[in-house]
């Protein structure tokens, strides 16, 4: 082994990977030098190789972080080994304790983050529970069932531009009323007020704060909106509205919102001087932080606070927006419980952030630089995939006793009583590409799983929420029975459930501990999938398979057709002879009922199949050709689900869950 593979795999980066086809790659040395680079070791030449292993060694030797689980022995650094340390619980409580020669300390009882102090050493001492909060801690025995939302795609009467929290406590109402327990959403993480192009919910500005223009003004009548969200026009109309309200808001109004600011602390005032920052910045052609004059990019700076002392006022107007919609969520999450779900919401966690974004101004020392987040090449990608977004870095967690992932954790169960984790695979690695490279020069960042899992176990329990691990696509070989060890439910969808021989698998060999669904935001309909609506996008955007021409693919497709109505029909979820290729109603039945009848104790199916659409909300690998992130569903949630059709899979979904 080289010494810069050593430094590299010293660093947790993997010099050795599997690709999706199950061969062996090997990182270059380029790319390992590159990335070693912008994590900050240098690695060009063996002198700049010697001093990064030292320095390596040396914060190894300092870690500042310790976990463990409850009642567990817990190893710490070596320079605790034979020593007496006190240990400072969360309640106050002081504990003495005696460190083993083997640098092992005795297993504590109280779950929380504590401090360890000893020889002029301190360090986070974070105990968590065996496993997360979990369905059985809620609702034991009961197998749970709801739809999946795309929040902006929700009518309301009024005609709303575009789905809030409004319409989703409405939406909530409604699925409690016919049985559903749970109801997941998309991200609603800040995204940029000032900039009406960025609607997507996976790029957001923060993952600690609120997407504001979900938080409806009471004042404002709303302007009608068509098929498609007009989100140029719609964004800056709800922001002008929020400002309308906040500059005529009553004294009680003013009291409540600035005692809650109060409360916030420096977080929320970051976040909304950012938010007013950039919005005095974007009418300047500036679109992100890094293209501010240098005074600006460091929210410390003097020219920082005095932009903030000048422009109060828009400070002011930001941080009341969260406020909005903060009160807006929990009253959502509020009629989901009062209606009787079990669980209500289940927030969505974005995989990554903007780079220009918020928290990548107020807290880049927790986040990669110079390094975007993608993936590898594969069969699906060939050219692999850079989402141009940024994520915590491990070393950065490392210092920072994992502040910003306890918070992002925190923030995300606050409102909810569960989450899902999008590319749960980002917890024990990530592909990383230096800026300037393509996707195929990147290499897997290897995450301190155990040390998230366990905080992730900590913060469901406080917040008595549920969390569901995103699982899929190529998953390493020991990470399932790791998330799940440790209570993360993992995701299965109808059409990846398959045997060795390309067949459906039946229902009831589901993995009762995984969440089951028809599909997800991200891939077809049932609707879709049968009628061909995704064969014919692929097609006129010029992203039809390459192995066979377009008569081929829908000569597989209706081979694939009969495949999947048969295994319906020998699971007893589908009855009588296939429907023709424009009838797809019977086969959303069939499919909603198949996974409605699996062991999993959750069952989660996409709004768009429940009333059996055939467009998706998302086209991966696509911006402006496809209208991501703006269809629209074709009425109120109340009449969509009173539908005959759609109100009889409901009650068909709910008869195969009880």
């Amino acid at each position: 082994m080289s010494t810069l593979q050593e430094l590299a795999r010293a660093v947790g980066i993997q010099v050795d990977w599997e690709d999706a086809a199950g061969q062996h790659k090997r990182t270059s040395p380029e790319a390992l030098m590159r990335v070693l680079e912008a994590l900050g070791y240098p690695a060009r030449t063996d002198d700049e190789i010697a001093r990064s292993l030292t320095r390596r060694a040396e914060e190894d030797a300092a870690l500042a972080f310790v976990s463990g689980e409850r009642g567990q022995p817990i190893g710490l650094p070596a320079g605790f080994a034979g020593s007496t340390v006190e240990i400072t619980l969360e309640t106050g409580e002081k504990l003495s304790r005696d460190v083993g020669p083997d640098a092992v300390l005795a297993g504590l009882e109280q779950t929380g983050y504590h401090r360890l102090r000893a020889n002029n050493r301190a360090l986070t001492l974070a105990i968590a529970p065996a496993r997360c909060f979990g369905v059985d801690d809620v609702a034991p025995g009961k197998r749970l069932w709801g739809p999946a939302v795309q929040l902006p795609s929700l009518r309301g009467a009024d005609g709303e531009p575009f789905g809030d929290f409004s319409l989703l406590a409405d939406a909530a109402r409604a699925f409690a009323a016919r049985g559903a327990d749970v109801m997941a959403i998309s991200p609603v993480h800040a995204l940029f007020p000032a900039d009406p192009s960025r609607f997507s919910p996976y790029g957001p500005s923060s993952r600690e704060f609120l997407n504001v223009l979900f938080a409806r003004p009471g004042a404002a009548p709303p302007k009608p909106g068509g098929e498609l969200i007009d989100w140029a026009s719609a964004i800056p109309e709800r922001v002008a509205a929020l400002r309308t309200e906040f500059e005529t808001r009553s004294r009680a109004v003013d009291a409540a919102f600035s005692a809650w600011r109060d409360e916030q602390g420096g977080d929320l005032e970051r976040q909304a001087t950012f938010d007013a920052l950039h919005a005095h910045f974007w009418a300047q052609d500036a679109f992100g932080w890094r293209n501010w004059p240098a005074e600006f990019q460091d929210p410390q700076s003097p020219a920082v606070r005095s932009f903030a002392e000048d422009h109060r006022e828009d400070v002011a107007f930001y941080a009341f927006a969260q406020w909005r919609a903060m009160h807006s969520l929990d009253a959502a999450q509020a009629a989901a419980r009062e209606g009787g779900m079990a669980i209500g919401l289940i927030a969505d966690l974005a995989v990554g952030l903007d780079p220009g974004g918020a928290q990548a101004w107020s807290a880049g020392g927790e986040l990669l630089h110079g390094l975007s987040v993608g993936a590898p090449p594969d069969l699906l990608g060939p050219q692999g995939q850079d989402w141009g977004l940024t994520s915590f870095s491990p070393d950065g967690l490392r210092r920072s006793g994992f502040a910003g992932f306890i918070a992002m954790a925190r923030a995300a169960l606050r409102h909810a009583g569960g989450v899902r984790i999008d590319h749960v695979l980002g917890l024990n690695r990530l592909w990383v590409i230096p800026h300037g490279t393509s996707s195929a020069e990147g290499a897997y960042l290897t995450y301190p799983l155990d040390d998230m899992l366990r905080i992730l176990a900590i913060e469901s329990h406080r917040a008595r929420g549920i969390v569901i691990g995103e699982d899929l696509g190529t998953v390493p070989e020991d990470l399932r029975p790791k998330l799940r060890a440790r209570g993360l439910s993992g995701m299965r969808v109808l059409w990846f459930e398959r045997d060795e021989g390309g067949g459906y698998i039946p229902p009831q060999t589901w993995d009762e501990s995984t969440i089951a669904m028809t599909g997800t935001h991200d891939i077809f309909t049932v609707a879709g999938w049968w009628t061909g609506r995704d064969i014919d996008w692929n097609r006129k955007l010029g992203r039809g398979r390459t192995d066979m021409d377009e008569a081929q693919e829908r000569a597989e497709r209706a081979a694939e057709r009969e495949r999947l109505w048969h295994a319906l029909s020998q699971a007893g979820s589908a009855q009588g002879e296939r429907p023709d290729d424009a009838t797809p109603g019977p086969v959303v039945d069939a499919a909603c009922r198949h996974v409605a009848s699996t062991p999993c104790r959750i069952a989660i199916f996409p709004l768009e199949d429940i009333a059996g659409l055939p467009e998706q909300p998302n086209l991966p690998g696509t911006i402006d050709e496809h209208p991501n992130w703006r269809r629209r569903m074709p009425c109120p949630t109340a009449e969509l689900l009173d539908q005959p059709e759609i109100a009889a899979r409901l009650a068909a979904i709910a008869e195969a869950r009880a």
